[in-house]
């Protein structure tokens, strides 16, 4: 929702002179809206159980990271640009609540990541020793003759 405030305000300004952080801005907003509003849809809707290749802890966790890092840069570099009009500061406020929120939720997603990886070591290493072990007990079949014979 912060940013798709963020990418309605910097829509809303008609003029800029060095137009490059405003539209560094705008594509870091559009994209964050993008790509989170995908992964909400794919997590809201179960469709993410019918494709388990994809570490989707980790995937979360990277998209989340990755946004926290450019809502900084843009706002920052928004903050620093701008014409001290009304909506330039309504985005620059937007894109630094959005970029906390994104923090947040990449603490999170660190904590599911780890606790998921951990749960997976060891669903490995005990189909490890269960292979194992499997693997020593000797079945007596008669059908099979040794031919030492």
């Amino acid at each position: 929702v912060l940013a798709l405030t963020a990418f309605i305000c910097i829509e809303t300004i008609m003029e800029c002179s060095p137009c490059e952080g405003l539209y560094f801005f705008e594509f870091v907003s559009c994209s964050a809206l993008v790509v989170t509003g995908a992964l909400l849809l794919l997590f809201s809707l179960n469709l993410h159980t019918r494709i388990p290749q994809i570490n989707w802890n980790l995937t979360d966790l990277v998209n989340t990271g990755v946004s926290t890092f450019f809502f900084f840069i843009a706002s920052v570099v928004l903050a620093a640009l701008n014409h001290k009009t009304g909506a330039e500061i309504a985005a620059v406020v937007f894109g630094f609540l959005a970029m906390a929120v994104y923090a947040v939720n990449t603490f999170l997603a660190v904590k599911k990541w780890r606790v998921s990886s951990r749960q997976q070591s060891s669903r490995q290493s005990s189909d490890y020793i269960r292979a194992r072990t499997e693997s020593r007990e000797v079945v007596h079949r008669p059908e099979i003759q040794r031919l030492d014979a």
